[in-house]
C-alpha cells in the first residue's frame, strides 16, 4: 500500500520529534510525494496522496491554515506537516477540529529540525517503497496471469505476505475507467487508494485488466466489511460524480489460487455494474454462480433463446414488459402482490401479463423444475443483455 502516513511516523517520532495531533483515522494514507509549500498555487495541479510540509510563511493565519487543508481534502492529499516554533507558535484548536473533520492527517515538527534534512530522507525512503509497491504488483500480476509458474512470484511476495495463508480480491470500478488515459487513471487510484484506511501491509491495491484490485491477506471477514464499507462512505462523499461498484472475490487459501478469487471478483464487479448494485459479493450470487462457471458463452446465448425466444420476439414486437414480468414473478417466488409492488402497477395487470406468459411459453410455471430452468433462461438473457 505504499510508503504510509504509520510508517513515517515511526521514523519520525523520534528521529525528528513529529506528532501527529489531528485526522488520526487517516494513518493508512499512502504518500506519493513530499513538498514544501508556503503558498497554494502548485496546489492546483496535485493529483493525490501528497503531503504537504510548511514552516507557516504563508500560512500565519488560522483562516489561512484552515484554507490549506481545505485544499489537501478537495485534492485527496495525504497530510500536512507544519514546522512549529517560528511563524506558527502553536496550531490553534480550530484547526484541529477542521483536520479531525476532514480526516486528514495533521502533524507538527519543531523549529530546531531541518526540513531540509527530513523532506530529503522520507522522499528517498518514499521512492525506495514506490519501487517496492511496482515490484509487487508485477508479482501479483504474475499469480494472475500464470498460477501455475509460482517460481516467479512467489518467492517476491513470501518477505510481504502469508503466502500459505488466506487471499481475497476486491475488485473496484467506475465508468469508463479502462478508457481513461494514465494520467487520469491514475488520479482516481490515488484518490481511492485515500479512502482505504485500516489496511497497510497485510493488502495490496493496484490496477489491472480495467479495474483496481486491492488483495486482502489474512483480513478477518468483519475487518474486510469495515474497510469496504468506509471506503465507499469516503468515496462518495469526496467523489459524489463517481459511481464506484465493488466486487468481492471468494476467500482462498494460499497465494496460487488467488486468481480464482480474481476471477471471480472481476465477474463480480461486472455483474454489480450491469445491475446497478454498488457492492456484490461472488458468494452471494446464488445461482449466478453457475452461470460463471460456463466458460461456452456461445452455449448460453443459445440456452437463453430457446428458451425465451416466443418472449423476446412479442416484447420487440408490441413493446411489451412480459420478459421482465416473468423475472420479477420468478425472483418473487410467484407472488403477484409483491411484483405489482416492485413494478409499481396493478395486481391485476400482473395476473393478465402472466397468463400471457403461460400462453405464450405454453407452460404452466408450477412445477418447480420448470420453474428453475425459466429462471436460469432469465438470469442468462440478464447476463447477455449485459454484456460489454
Amino acid at each position: 500500500m505504499g510508503f504510509t502516513v504509520e510508517d513515517m511516523l515511526i521514523i519520525s517520532r523520534k528521529k525528528y520529534k513529529m506528532e501527529l495531533i489531528a485526522g488520526m483515522s487517516g494513518w493508512a494514507n499512502s504518500i506519493s510525494w513530499l513538498l514544501m509549500v508556503e503558498n497554494t498555487t502548485i496546489t492546483k495541479s496535485f493529483m493525490g496522496k501528497e503531503l504537504v510540509v510548511t514552516t507557516g510563511l504563508g500560512f500565519d493565519t488560522t483562516k489561512k491554515i484552515i484554507d490549506l487543508i481545505d485544499i489537501l481534502h478537495k485534492h485527496h492529499g495525504a497530510g500536512l506537516i507544519v514546522n512549529t516554533g517560528y511563524y506558527i507558535k502553536e496550531i490553534p484548536k480550530e484547526v484541529i477540529a477542521y483536520a479531525d473533520e476532514c480526516d486528514l492527517p495533521l502533524m507538527t515538527v519543531p523549529w530546531e529540525i531541518s526540513m531540509a534534512e527530513m523532506i530529503k530522507d522520507l522522499t528517498v525512503r518514499i521512492f525506495f517503497q514506490s519501487q517496492t509497491d511496482e515490484q509487487t504488483s508485477q508479482a501479483f500480476i504474475k499469480a494472475l496471469k500464470h498460477p501455475q509458474k509460482q517460481e516467479a512470484y512467489r518467492k517476491d511476495l513470501e518477505a510481504y505476505f502469508d503466502v500459505d495463508g488466506v487471499f481475497q480480491v476486491a475488485a473496484f470500478t467506475t465508468k469508463n475507467l479502462d478508457s481513461m488515459d494514465t494520467v487520469d487513471r491514475r488520479r482516481i487510484g490515488y484518490r481511492l487508494q485515500i479512502y482505504l484506511e485500516n489496511i497497510s501491509h497485510n493488502g495490496h491495491f493496484f490496477y489491472y485488466n480495467g479495474c483496481f484490485l486491492l488483495v486482502f491477506n489474512a483480513v478477518s471477514n468483519e475487518s474486510r466489511d469495515e474497510i469496504i464499507d468506509g471506503f465507499l462512505k469516503r468515496a462518495q462523499m469526496r467523489m459524489p460524480t463517481e459511481k464506484i461498484f465493488v466486487g468481492l472475490g471468494s476467500a482462498v487459501m494460499d497465494l496460487k489460487n488467488l486468481h480464482i478469487s480474481y476471477k471471480r471478483a472481476d465477474y463480480a464487479v461486472k455483474y454489480a455494474m450491469n445491475n446497478k448494485i454498488q457492492t456484490v459479493n461472488f458468494d452471494e450470487l446464488g445461482l449466478n454462480r453457475i452461470l460463471y462457471a460456463v466458460s461456452d458463452d456461445l452455449l448460453l446465448e443459445e440456452m437463453g433463446n430457446e428458451v425465451l425466444r416466443p418472449l423476446l420476439d412479442y416484447d420487440k414486437k408490441h413493446d411489451s414488459q412480459l420478459l421482465e414480468t416473468l423475472k420479477m414473478y420468478l425472483k418473487y417466488n410467484g407472488s403477484i402482490g409483491k411484483v405489482a409492488q416492485q413494478m409499481y402497477i396493478h395486481k391485476n395487470t400482473i395476473v393478465y401479463r402472466m397468463a400471457k406468459i403461460r400462453e405464450i411459453l405454453n407452460c404452466d410455471l408450477e412445477d418447480g423444475e420448470e420453474r428453475l430452468g425459466f429462471y436460469l433462461a432469465v438470469l442468462i438473457a440478464q447476463k447477455n443483455d449485459a454484456a460489454p
